[in-house]
């Protein structure tokens, strides 16, 4: 572990698997927290499944937050590592650090005080619902610094071409929960059964548990990157330069959780089992996003580290060898979701409602899988080349188009419930087939790495 990768040299193919594959377990483990926590509480019930999602909503903002310096130091300390600017990352390091701890503290804040009115957004009139969700809630908050600061360590590692780390680390994280999860939800011996209560607990601790190993390795570690000094590394003007790069990511990322945000009201309005198909769906459906997410930031480090040094048809071979690995995974993803949707979701809940429901909600988003992965695997590259905001438009304006969507088409004379699934996998589709076309139509017209600090012919 600890080993700096040299992504400017070597087969590609090899240079993005090697890198790619951790980071995809790192994902994959990242998002089996969830998973796990929604086999158990499945056990519970559906209105448990329902309050887990209704308060997951703001733990997933958070990690729309958090990104604001999670991607732009996984970019600069990516491009100040090709360049061979080593004391330069360094001051990216802490000062996204620095700046990361601070808003976890003002968002724990925040979530503590005004809990009961951001559960009644959503206008649940199970009480028991609204009861769990509010617990949950509070419980979450408190692990809010282990939230926001987990993900920028691992991009700091990303950045340099160690994903192995974080995907070690966040396995023993893992393990932990799997074990505390039933242990805490259901009891046992002098344990008490604590529900939805216990989960949150759980997925705390093994959160905190994945901090304090981040910290044990970086003081251990032998790569003087990571050996920062919090009073001298520490630099406003570099927290501006991130937040520069990461404010249009960090948006994308809000507003995406705002308006599934609004959709889940949508939703809400059939029941507890949409919500709770909503909740377990989209779960599910991360199998293929996170992957192509996996390959997006394995890009984002390829094209970082090269942009530094200065490779850039070494950059487009690369993007065409992402897009090929993104588009089996999403042929794949399509296949799956479609022909076996309900065995799929009967894994996790086991009312036939449920997983009918469910099963349709796969169907219908697997038809975007395909054009979901091309767009995330695109984004990649213009993250790399420090174009966030390319990316971050397509997506806010498309992602947006749900929100009007979703509201006509459910209509009962219409589509009904199916027509909030139709305007995800219509939206999806769009935005991989837009911004193909505008990463051509740069690429072709010698614009593809233009900067402004930068002009460059492709």
């Amino acid at each position: 572990m600890n080993k700096q990768t040299n992504l400017t040299e070597g087969n590609i193919y090899k240079a993005l698997i090697k890198i790619a594959l951790p980071i995809m377990g790192t994902s994959f483990i990242q998002m089996a927290y969830n998973m796990i926590d929604m086999i158990w509480i499945g056990k519970v019930g559906t209105s448990a499944v329902a309050a887990v999602g209704t308060a997951g909503f703001y733990t997933w903002f958070a990690t729309s937050l958090l990104v604001l310096f999670r991607a732009s130091v996984e970019i600069k300390v990516s491009q100040e590592v090709g360049a061979k600017n080593y004391k330069s990352a360094q001051k990216y390091i802490t000062s996204g650090i620095v700046a990361t701890l601070i808003l976890s503290v003002l968002y724990m804040i925040i979530i503590l005080a005004f809990t009961g009115p951001l559960i009644g957004f959503y206008n649940i009139s199970d009480k028991s619902v609204v009861m769990m969700s509010e617990e949950f809630l509070r419980i979450i908050s408190l692990g809010m610094i282990f939230t926001f600061i987990n993900p920028v360590l691992t991009g700091i590692f990303n950045g340099t071409g160690d994903s192995r780390t974080p995907f070690y680390i966040n396995i023993v994280g893992l393990i932990f929960n799997i074990i505390c999860d039933p242990l805490l939800i259901f009891g046992v011996g002098p344990i008490k059964a604590m529900g939805v209560e216990g989960a949150a607990i759980a997925t705390v601790l093994a959160q905190g548990i994945v901090t304090l190993l981040f910290i044990i390795i970086i003081l251990r570690s032998k790569n003087n990157i990571y050996k920062v000094k919090l009073r001298e590394d520490f630099d406003l003007s570099y927290v501006k330069i991130l937040a520069k790069i990461g404010w249009a990511p960090a948006l994308q990322n809000m507003l995406f959780t705002i308006f599934s945000m609004i959709l889940g009201r949508i939703i809400s309005v059939w029941g507890a089992v949409p919500i709770a198909v909503q909740k377990v769906g989209s779960q599910i459906e991360a199998i293929s996003w996170m992957t192509a997410g996996g390959i997006s930031t394995a890009l984002t480090t390829f094209v970082g580290q090269n942009f530094g040094a200065k490779k850039y048809k070494r950059i487009i071979h690369g993007y065409y060898s992402a897009i090929v690995i993104a588009t089996i995974v999403g042929a794949l993803a399509t296949v799956l979701f479609v022909i076996f949707g309900e065995e799929i979701f009967s894994i996790f809940i086991g009312e036939s409602e449920s997983i009918i429901a469910g099963g349709v909600y796969l169907r219908i988003l697997g038809y975007s899988q395909i054009f979901m992965c091309l767009e995330i695997t695109t984004a990649g590259v213009f993250n790399g080349l420090s174009r966030t905001g390319i990316p971050s438009a397509i997506s806010i304006i498309l992602t947006g188009m749900r929100v009007p969507l979703a509201y006509i088409l459910s209509k009962p004379h219409i589509m009904g419930l199916d027509g909030v699934w139709w305007s995800i996998s219509a939206s999806s589709i769009g935005k991989g087939v837009l911004i193909i076309i505008i990463f051509v139509s740069l690429y072709k017209s010698g614009k593809l790495f233009t900067t402004k600090e930068n002009l460059i012919e492709a």
